[in-house]
Formats: C-alpha cells, structure tokens, sequence
C-alpha cells in the first residue's frame, strides 16, 4: 500500500512520533493506522496512543435523571453554531426526556415528542434551521441513585460531555464529584471485571513486545508484564483510578470513605468516533466565487 504523507501526518499527530519513524511504522503494517500506532509503542517511539476520543463533529449531549434511571442522548449538528441556537437547544432538552421511556436509540426515534416521533422532530428542525443533524447515540444507566453532570454547558443538562453515575448510598455532593472525574479522566471501564477482554489481551501483547525489545531474561519480563498490566487496568477503570479530588486515593477507596458503592456510570462526548472532513477553506472560497 502507497504510504502517503496525509498518512504519515495524522500517525505523527496522534503519537508524537517523528516523520521517519512513523513512516517507518506505516511501512511495517502495510498503512495500518491503529497497527502502526502499537508497532510505535513497541519500540518506544510513540508518546501516547491517541486513537479515540476525538471530538470531530459538532452537537450536544442532552442528560435527563428520572429516580433511579438516568439518560443520555447525542444529537449531532454541522457547526458549534447552531448546537448554540436555542430550538436545537429545545430540541436535545425534549428528546432527552422522552430518552427516559425508550428502551434504546430505535424506541427514541419513534417516541413521542410534541405530538410526533422524535425522528421526525428533529427532520422538521432540519429543514426549519437549514442544517444537517443525526440522532446519533442514547446510553442510560439504571441505580438506587443517579447523579448527572455536563461538562461545557451550553444549558442546563446539556453541554459537550455528558456523564451519569448509579450508585448505593452516598450523596449526590459525592455523585457529582464522581462524575466530573469520569469527565475528566474518561475511564474504559468500571472495574477490570467488565474491561473488553480483546482490549486488555492486546494491550497485554504490547507490553510482552516492549519488555522482549529490553533483551532481558523471561523470568525478569514475566514481572515487568505483570506490574504494567496491574498499572494499566489501575488507569484505564473507574474504580483504580486516582480520584482528581483526592490523588491520595483510588477512585474505590473514596467511595468506601463516602459510604458509597457506584454500580454503574455512562460517558459521552459530542462527536466521539467520528472523522470530521477537513475543508481547505481557500479552495471552497475560489470554487464559490467561480460560480
């Protein structure tokens, strides 16, 4: 495959690596983005693995908490613009709460809202504020308790990130402070328990290639393996995590302390996923003035 310097690039940015290096890398995996990122880590050249999480497209989260059920909604929008205009802001507000009685994202679109089906609320929107939007994702959480947070609220229960936390006892002062942590850290999982066994077995497979370039002996790198998968699930779950209120504790730690048990919690962020095209604005200015 033709290694391209857009390729080369965008490996260079979500890793740090240097031009020859991810080159290199591509070159190796036959211009496999995600498998030239891990070829990088492996021999130590890349600075971070940054393969999700990016925001690429435009919209708000919408949350809504019912007792014990909390929901979240993303409705996507072309430009940060229009996710700022008050009927789009209407919008996420009412498909949230009518989130609260769909079992997921195809029970939403055909649930009532004002009379209609979703689906068609927001087609109606479409052609009344003249810009695309998608109904993309919904994710809920059910608990004793559900606290909610939006990070970057355009308005109340919506914003760019929105989070649930479920919990058993503990306040909602303690909920809260979980869920920013969840905004901030973004943790994969709960607990190692409910952690993508593909996504531990891979990163397993980095680290054996890591410790096997350092040459030494396999009792030595039986032990280096182990105590950086124990450091990895540490930072990619919930409850192993430093809490950010508390460096000094773990996220489960600070629970127990709070008296609190959290059973569950929802993280979404606007655009997450999703590759937004890069316009060359000086070429889309000449081909308008052309006519």
């Amino acid at each position: 495959m033709a290694i391209t310097a857009a390729m080369v690039k965008e490996l260079r940015d979500s890793t740090g690596a240097g031009m020859m290096d991810a080159k290199k890398a591509l070159t190796e995996t036959d211009g496999d983005m995600e498998a030239a990122v891990d070829w990088l880590r492996t021999k130590g050249l890349a600075k971070a693995a940054k393969k999700s999480g990016r925001t690429a497209a435009e919209g708000l989260i919408g949350v809504a908490v019912n007792g014990g059920k909390g929901v979240a909604v993303e409705l996507n929008s072309e430009t940060d613009f229009v996710a700022k205009n008050e009927e789009f802001q209407n919008l996420v507000s009412g498909i949230a709460e009518a989130a609260l009685g769909a079992a997921d994202i195809e029970a939403l679109k055909v649930a009532d809202l004002g009379g209609k089906p979703v689906e068609t609320a927001v087609t109606d929107a479409i052609a009344k504020i003249g810009e695309n939007m998608t109904l993309r994702r919904m994710a809920s959480v059910e608990g004793d308790s559900v606290v909610s947070y939006v990070h970057n609220a355009a308005a109340p229960g919506m914003g760019k990130i929105g989070v649930l936390v479920a919990m058993k006892g503990g306040d909602e002062g303690f909920g809260k402070q979980v869920a920013m942590h969840i905004a901030a850290v973004n943790p994969q999982s709960l607990s190692s328990d409910d952690l993508d066994p593909a996504v531990v077995e891979k990163e397993r497979q980095v680290q054996i290639d890591i410790a096997k370039e350092s040459g030494k002996p396999d009792n030595v790198i039986e032990k280096m393996i182990e105590g950086r998968m124990k450091k990895f699930m540490a930072e990619v779950t919930l409850l192993g995590q430093q809490f950010v209120v508390n460096p000094d504790l773990t996220v489960a730690k600070a629970a127990e302390e709070a008296g609190a048990e959290i059973t569950g919690f929802v993280r979404l962020e606007v655009g997450e996923g999703i590759e937004k095209k890069q316009e060359d604005f000086a070429a889309e200015v000449a081909k308008a003035a052309q006519g």
